[in-house]
Protein backbone atom coordinates (compact mmCIF):
# COMPACT_ATOMS: atom_id res chain seq x y z
CA UNK A 1 0.00 0.00 0.00
CA UNK A 2 1.05 3.59 -0.53
CA UNK A 3 2.11 5.71 2.56
CA UNK A 4 -1.69 7.32 2.33
CA UNK A 5 -3.31 4.21 2.17
CA UNK A 6 -1.63 3.10 4.99
CA UNK A 7 -2.26 6.04 7.32
CA UNK A 8 -6.02 6.43 6.68
CA UNK A 9 -6.04 2.49 6.96
CA UNK A 10 -4.81 3.50 10.61
CA UNK A 11 -6.60 7.19 11.09
CA UNK A 12 -9.41 5.75 13.21
CA UNK A 13 -7.24 4.15 16.02
CA UNK A 14 -4.89 7.18 15.83
CA UNK A 15 -8.20 9.27 16.35
CA UNK A 16 -9.10 7.00 18.81
CA UNK A 17 -5.83 7.30 20.87
CA UNK A 18 -5.78 11.70 20.51
CA UNK A 19 -9.46 12.08 21.88
CA UNK A 20 -8.61 9.93 24.76
CA UNK A 21 -5.46 11.49 25.54
CA UNK A 22 -6.71 15.21 24.74
CA UNK A 23 -10.70 14.67 25.25
CA UNK A 24 -11.13 17.06 22.49
CA UNK A 25 -12.24 16.21 19.09
CA UNK A 26 -10.83 19.40 17.29
CA UNK A 27 -7.42 18.81 19.36
CA UNK A 28 -7.74 15.16 18.59
CA UNK A 29 -7.89 15.82 14.71
CA UNK A 30 -5.37 18.32 14.56
CA UNK A 31 -3.13 15.94 16.64
CA UNK A 32 -4.18 13.22 14.01
CA UNK A 33 -3.00 15.71 10.53
CA UNK A 34 0.34 16.55 12.68
CA UNK A 35 1.27 12.88 12.54
CA UNK A 36 0.57 12.39 8.71
CA UNK A 37 2.55 15.48 7.40
CA UNK A 38 5.79 13.91 9.96
CA UNK A 39 4.75 10.62 8.21
CA UNK A 40 4.58 11.66 4.91
CA UNK A 41 7.97 13.98 4.95
CA UNK A 42 9.67 11.06 6.90
CA UNK A 43 12.90 9.89 4.40
CA UNK A 44 13.09 6.16 6.23
CA UNK A 45 10.50 3.88 6.19
CA UNK A 46 9.48 2.45 9.60
CA UNK A 47 9.83 -1.12 10.25
CA UNK A 48 5.87 -1.09 12.05
CA UNK A 49 3.79 1.96 10.66
CA UNK A 50 1.14 0.83 12.96
CA UNK A 51 3.93 1.38 15.47
CA UNK A 52 5.54 4.84 13.93
CA UNK A 53 2.08 6.38 13.60
CA UNK A 54 0.84 5.60 17.09
CA UNK A 55 4.24 6.90 18.87
CA UNK A 56 3.70 9.86 16.73
CA UNK A 57 0.17 10.61 17.58
CA UNK A 58 1.05 10.31 21.47
CA UNK A 59 3.92 12.24 21.62
CA UNK A 60 1.96 15.22 19.82
CA UNK A 61 -1.02 14.91 22.05
CA UNK A 62 1.08 14.24 25.21
CA UNK A 63 2.31 18.01 24.31
CA UNK A 64 -1.04 19.47 23.10
CA UNK A 65 -2.35 18.06 26.23
CA UNK A 66 0.53 20.15 28.58
CA UNK A 67 -0.38 23.20 26.99
CA UNK A 68 -3.89 22.54 26.79
CA UNK A 69 -3.85 21.98 30.77
CA UNK A 70 -2.51 25.51 30.96
CA UNK A 71 -5.62 27.16 28.82
CA UNK A 72 -8.01 24.62 31.25
CA UNK A 73 -7.12 26.40 34.57
CA UNK A 74 -8.09 29.83 33.01
CA UNK A 75 -11.47 28.21 32.00
CA UNK A 76 -15.02 29.54 32.12
CA UNK A 77 -17.23 27.76 34.52
CA UNK A 78 -17.47 23.51 34.51
CA UNK A 79 -14.42 21.99 32.06
CA UNK A 80 -16.25 19.21 30.00
CA UNK A 81 -14.81 16.90 26.92
CA UNK A 82 -15.76 17.87 23.42
CA UNK A 83 -18.89 15.24 22.72
CA UNK A 84 -18.06 12.57 20.48
CA UNK A 85 -21.38 11.08 18.73
CA UNK A 86 -19.27 8.20 16.79
CA UNK A 87 -15.91 6.25 18.18
CA UNK A 88 -14.15 5.62 14.47
CA UNK A 89 -12.45 2.90 15.77
CA UNK A 90 -13.89 -0.73 16.84
CA UNK A 91 -11.95 -3.47 17.75
CA UNK A 92 -14.31 -6.12 19.02
CA UNK A 93 -12.06 -7.77 21.20
CA UNK A 94 -11.55 -5.06 23.16
CA UNK A 95 -15.06 -3.58 22.50
CA UNK A 96 -15.69 -3.23 26.61
CA UNK A 97 -12.69 -1.39 27.21
CA UNK A 98 -13.34 0.70 24.29
CA UNK A 99 -16.64 1.88 24.83
CA UNK A 100 -16.31 2.70 28.88
CA UNK A 101 -13.32 5.03 28.16
CA UNK A 102 -14.92 7.36 25.96
CA UNK A 103 -17.22 7.85 28.74
CA UNK A 104 -17.54 11.46 30.12
CA UNK A 105 -17.06 10.00 33.41
CA UNK A 106 -13.93 8.21 32.31
CA UNK A 107 -12.52 11.48 30.72
CA UNK A 108 -13.04 13.34 33.27
CA UNK A 109 -11.41 10.90 35.38
CA UNK A 110 -8.51 10.72 33.38
CA UNK A 111 -8.11 14.70 33.84
CA UNK A 112 -6.44 13.88 36.83
CA UNK A 113 -4.15 12.30 35.73
CA UNK A 114 -0.54 13.60 34.42
CA UNK A 115 -0.36 13.52 30.97
CA UNK A 116 2.27 10.69 30.91
CA UNK A 117 0.55 8.41 33.10
CA UNK A 118 -2.73 9.34 30.63
CA UNK A 119 -0.81 8.51 27.56
CA UNK A 120 0.37 5.01 28.76
CA UNK A 121 -3.03 4.00 30.79
CA UNK A 122 -4.71 4.92 27.04
CA UNK A 123 -2.13 2.75 25.38
CA UNK A 124 -2.16 -0.27 27.47
CA UNK A 125 -5.11 -0.29 29.23
CA UNK A 126 -7.77 0.48 26.30
CA UNK A 127 -5.84 -0.38 23.27
CA UNK A 128 -3.56 -3.17 24.04
CA UNK A 129 -0.72 -1.81 23.46
CA UNK A 130 2.54 -4.21 24.78
CA UNK A 131 4.74 -2.40 27.18
CA UNK A 132 7.97 -2.45 24.64
CA UNK A 133 5.32 -0.42 22.36
CA UNK A 134 4.15 1.91 25.46
CA UNK A 135 7.72 2.68 26.43
CA UNK A 136 8.47 4.11 22.70
CA UNK A 137 5.50 5.94 22.12
CA UNK A 138 5.81 7.81 25.92
CA UNK A 139 9.51 7.81 26.16
CA UNK A 140 10.43 5.98 28.94
CA UNK A 141 11.65 2.95 30.05
CA UNK A 142 9.46 -0.42 29.93
CA UNK A 143 10.09 -0.65 33.94
CA UNK A 144 8.92 3.64 34.45
CA UNK A 145 5.96 2.63 31.86
CA UNK A 146 3.89 -0.20 34.36
CA UNK A 147 4.76 2.47 37.04
CA UNK A 148 2.92 5.27 35.30
CA UNK A 149 0.13 2.28 34.13
CA UNK A 150 -0.11 1.21 38.13
CA UNK A 151 -0.62 4.74 39.43
CA UNK A 152 -3.09 5.40 36.59
CA UNK A 153 -4.89 2.33 37.20
CA UNK A 154 -5.24 2.80 41.19
CA UNK A 155 -6.58 6.87 40.25
CA UNK A 156 -9.42 5.22 37.66
CA UNK A 157 -10.16 2.43 39.83
CA UNK A 158 -10.72 4.75 42.97
CA UNK A 159 -13.16 6.85 40.81
CA UNK A 160 -15.27 4.66 39.35
CA UNK A 161 -18.88 3.66 39.90
CA UNK A 162 -19.29 0.21 41.29
CA UNK A 163 -22.09 -1.09 39.25
CA UNK A 164 -23.21 0.67 35.71
CA UNK A 165 -26.78 -0.18 34.50
CA UNK A 166 -26.30 -2.64 31.01
CA UNK A 167 -27.21 -0.76 27.37
CA UNK A 168 -30.62 -1.42 27.04
CA UNK A 169 -31.55 -0.53 31.02
CA UNK A 170 -29.50 3.07 30.51
CA UNK A 171 -31.40 3.25 27.13
CA UNK A 172 -35.07 2.75 28.70
CA UNK A 173 -34.20 5.18 31.45
CA UNK A 174 -33.16 7.85 29.07
CA UNK A 175 -36.30 7.40 26.95
CA UNK A 176 -38.54 8.13 29.95
CA UNK A 177 -36.25 11.11 30.83
CA UNK A 178 -36.40 12.86 27.66
CA UNK A 179 -40.63 12.03 27.61
CA UNK A 180 -40.43 13.66 31.45
CA UNK A 181 -37.74 16.45 29.74
CA UNK A 182 -40.47 17.29 27.14
CA UNK A 183 -43.63 17.38 29.72
CA UNK A 184 -41.73 19.42 32.12
CA UNK A 185 -43.10 16.78 34.44
CA UNK A 186 -41.04 17.59 37.60
CA UNK A 187 -42.25 14.30 39.64
CA UNK A 188 -41.33 12.35 36.47
CA UNK A 189 -37.94 13.90 36.21
CA UNK A 190 -37.50 13.00 40.24
CA UNK A 191 -38.08 9.58 39.61
CA UNK A 192 -35.72 9.18 37.66
CA UNK A 193 -32.94 11.00 39.17
CA UNK A 194 -30.30 10.22 42.08
CA UNK A 195 -30.76 11.62 45.18
CA UNK A 196 -27.15 12.72 44.82
CA UNK A 197 -27.44 13.49 41.16
CA UNK A 198 -25.40 16.68 39.73
CA UNK A 199 -26.21 18.61 36.63
CA UNK A 200 -22.76 20.48 35.35
CA UNK A 201 -23.14 22.80 32.03
CA UNK A 202 -20.20 23.63 29.62
CA UNK A 203 -20.34 27.40 28.02
CA UNK A 204 -16.88 28.24 28.19
CA UNK A 205 -18.12 31.78 29.05
CA UNK A 206 -18.97 31.82 25.08
CA UNK A 207 -23.01 30.93 25.46
CA UNK A 208 -25.73 30.86 28.56
CA UNK A 209 -24.20 28.46 31.14
CA UNK A 210 -25.31 27.33 35.08
CA UNK A 211 -22.87 29.67 37.20
CA UNK A 212 -22.18 26.18 39.45
CA UNK A 213 -23.12 22.69 39.42
CA UNK A 214 -26.80 22.22 40.75
CA UNK A 215 -26.86 18.99 43.23
CA UNK A 216 -29.73 16.94 44.27
CA UNK A 217 -33.18 15.43 42.67
CA UNK A 218 -35.29 18.01 43.58
CA UNK A 219 -33.09 20.75 42.65
CA UNK A 220 -31.87 19.23 39.08
CA UNK A 221 -36.01 18.35 38.67
CA UNK A 222 -37.44 21.54 38.66
CA UNK A 223 -34.66 23.77 37.11
CA UNK A 224 -34.77 21.20 33.98
CA UNK A 225 -39.14 21.15 34.33
CA UNK A 226 -38.86 25.08 34.12
CA UNK A 227 -36.57 25.62 31.31
CA UNK A 228 -37.51 22.66 28.41
CA UNK A 229 -40.98 23.03 28.25
CA UNK A 230 -40.23 27.01 26.66
CA UNK A 231 -37.52 25.35 24.70
CA UNK A 232 -40.06 23.16 23.04
CA UNK A 233 -42.35 25.95 22.80
CA UNK A 234 -39.64 28.01 20.73
CA UNK A 235 -39.10 24.80 18.66
CA UNK A 236 -36.05 23.25 20.00
CA UNK A 237 -36.03 19.89 19.11
CA UNK A 238 -34.02 16.92 21.14
CA UNK A 239 -32.40 14.39 19.09
CA UNK A 240 -32.16 11.04 21.49
CA UNK A 241 -28.62 9.79 20.58
CA UNK A 242 -25.48 8.04 22.17
CA UNK A 243 -22.94 10.63 23.12
CA UNK A 244 -19.63 9.38 24.32
CA UNK A 245 -20.91 5.79 24.72
CA UNK A 246 -23.52 6.83 27.35
CA UNK A 247 -27.27 7.61 26.37
CA UNK A 248 -27.65 11.00 25.72
CA UNK A 249 -29.45 13.98 23.24
CA UNK A 250 -28.19 16.53 20.45
CA UNK A 251 -30.27 19.54 21.03
CA UNK A 252 -31.40 21.49 17.47
CA UNK A 253 -32.83 25.10 17.17
CA UNK A 254 -35.66 25.24 14.37
CA UNK A 255 -33.40 25.71 11.35
CA UNK A 256 -31.41 22.01 12.76
CA UNK A 257 -27.92 23.95 14.39
CA UNK A 258 -26.97 22.32 17.05
CA UNK A 259 -27.45 24.27 19.97
CA UNK A 260 -26.07 22.05 22.81
CA UNK A 261 -25.78 18.17 23.69
CA UNK A 262 -26.65 16.52 27.04
CA UNK A 263 -24.74 12.94 28.90
CA UNK A 264 -26.43 10.85 30.81
CA UNK A 265 -24.73 8.71 33.37
CA UNK A 266 -26.41 5.91 34.81
CA UNK A 267 -25.77 4.01 38.32
CA UNK A 268 -28.24 1.74 40.49
CA UNK A 269 -30.69 2.37 38.10
CA UNK A 270 -30.94 6.45 38.65
CA UNK A 271 -29.43 9.09 36.49
CA UNK A 272 -26.30 10.27 38.60
CA UNK A 273 -25.08 12.87 36.33
CA UNK A 274 -26.07 14.86 33.56
CA UNK A 275 -23.64 17.06 31.52
CA UNK A 276 -24.50 19.77 29.17
CA UNK A 277 -21.68 21.06 26.49
CA UNK A 278 -23.02 24.36 24.58
CA UNK A 279 -20.37 26.26 24.35
CA UNK A 280 -19.88 26.50 20.79
CA UNK A 281 -16.43 25.84 19.99
CA UNK A 282 -16.62 21.98 21.33
CA UNK A 283 -19.91 21.76 18.88
CA UNK A 284 -18.79 23.14 15.44
CA UNK A 285 -17.58 19.62 14.85
CA UNK A 286 -21.04 18.15 14.90
CA UNK A 287 -21.89 20.82 12.25
CA UNK A 288 -23.65 24.39 12.23
CA UNK A 289 -24.04 25.66 15.14
CA UNK A 290 -26.89 28.40 16.71
CA UNK A 291 -27.05 31.00 18.53
CA UNK A 292 -27.88 30.06 21.92
CA UNK A 293 -27.74 33.69 23.21
CA UNK A 294 -30.38 34.50 20.76
CA UNK A 295 -32.63 31.16 21.65
CA UNK A 296 -31.73 32.09 25.63
CA UNK A 297 -33.64 35.34 24.78
CA UNK A 298 -36.23 33.66 23.34
CA UNK A 299 -36.48 31.22 25.54
CA UNK A 300 -37.09 33.69 28.52
CA UNK A 301 -39.37 35.67 26.89
CA UNK A 302 -41.89 32.10 25.94
CA UNK A 303 -41.94 31.75 29.89
CA UNK A 304 -42.68 34.96 30.83
CA UNK A 305 -45.79 34.53 28.54
CA UNK A 306 -46.48 31.13 29.93
CA UNK A 307 -46.17 32.54 33.26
Amino acid sequence: MSRTEQFQELRPLLFSIAYRILGSVSEAEDAVQETWLRFETSSTEPRSVRAFLSTAVTRISVDVLRSARRRREEYVGAWLPEPLLTDPYEDPARSAELADSVSMAALLLLERLSPLERAAFVLREVFGFGYPEVATAVGRSEAACRQLVVRARRHMTAGRPRFEADRKEREALAARFFDALREGDVAGLRDLLAADVTLVGDGGGKAPQLARAVNGAESVARLLASVFPSMVRTHVVLEPHEVNGRPGAVFRDREGRVLHTMTLDVLDGRITAIGTVINPDKLAHLGPVADAWALHREVRAARRLSG
